[in-house]
């Protein structure tokens, strides 16, 4: 791998002064294809960022369209032809990964849901340096099978590590056995001091969970549920989660029994929020993105073209 000086020289030959890669490999005293690989590094590293700027007239029809029905930026990823589950979530997750590093700067408290989805995102973050800022998890990770410390810190360190941010863990149980035991972990002071953190956030990044995705979310896929739990869940009408907190297809979160028993943030809380990214991936989670949309939880969305297709038929 060049170095930064090195690969900086050869991104402003090509992108600001329109060398070709030819010219730049003969200045630099290296081959055509040492100068790709360096422009490919400049872009992953986020020395280089590249942004389409269309007329206004030309932004797409599906996002204006969202956007006027449901109040939200929506950011839809094209997708064309048949395309697995997997290499759908991967796309849309690259697309949220670049989309992060506008709306998270110095200074500032993102809240983190763990899961498979903001673990793709995890995946294709953009470096950028920021100062006193900190990332912290929004939910508890262990069950009965796992700590869950280990997945949900590995997700968190990455984000830290992209930002330079500081990673504040929840080390919680996802669910707790009792309500009561709940309450009573909520007084405690190392408890509540993740709470403070949790209350500043300025962003706060989730997907959407749903027991109908093709592609399982953690909490259905990880052990985190028994029969019992999902027999109470489809008799309270619950047709998604964020951050395991559950809800039903009008946006209503209360009388789910399983809430007591939850870790993540309550929606009034979460509203509060300035800014809340939601990524979400195939038409399995229409139910679930229509009962978070309804709920008004999500500022940003960022979704495939077919669910986005469907959120508007």
């Amino acid at each position: 791998m060049a170095d930064d000086e090195t690969v900086l020289r050869a991104a402003r030959l090509y992108y600001l002064q329109d060398q070709t890669m030819e010219a730049i490999a003969r200045e630099l005293g290296t081959s055509r294809s040492s100068i790709s690989r360096m422009l490919a590094q400049a872009r992953a590293t986020g020395l280089v960022e590249i942004r389409l700027n269309p007329p206004a007239e030309a932004a797409s029809l599906l996002e204006r369209e969202i956007a006027e029905r449901f109040g939200v930026a929506a950011h839809v990823v094209p997708i064309t032809g048949p395309i697995s589950d997997i290499d759908r979530l991967e796309r849309v997750a690259t697309t949220a990964g670049r989309l992060l590093t506008r709306f998270f700067d110095s200074n500032m408290t993102m809240g983190v849901a763990w899961g498979s989805t903001i673990g793709a995102v995890s995946r294709h973050l953009v470096p950028r340096e920021t100062h006193n800022s900190v990332v912290v998890q929004l939910n508890g990770a262990g069950n009965m099978l796992t700590t869950g410390i280990d997945y949900a810190s590995e997700i968190l360190q990455r984000y830290g590590a992209a930002f330079g941010a500081e990673a504040q863990q929840f080390p919680v149980p996802a669910f707790f056995d009792d309500p009561a035991t709940r309450e009573a972990m909520w007084r405690e002071r190392s408890t509540r001091r993740v709470l403070v953190i949790q209350a500043r956030m300025d962003v706060a990044l989730f997907g959407l969970g749903s027991p109908f995705s093709e592609v399982p979310s953690q909490v259905y896929s990880g052990g985190y549920l028994d029969e019992r739990d999902y027999r109470q869940l489809e008799a309270d009408g619950a047709v998604g989660d964020v951050a395991t907190v559950f809800y039903r297809l009008d946006g209503d979160h209360r009388e789910i029994r399983l809430n007591a028993r939850g870790t993540g943030p309550d929606f009034a809380r979460l509203r509060r929020v300035a800014r809340r990214i939601a990524v979400v991936s195939g038409v399995q989670k229409l139910d679930s993105l229509r009962g978070a949309l309804a709920a008004r939880l999500i500022t940003d969305l960022v979704l495939d073209e077919g669910l986005a297709r469907q959120l508007m038929a």
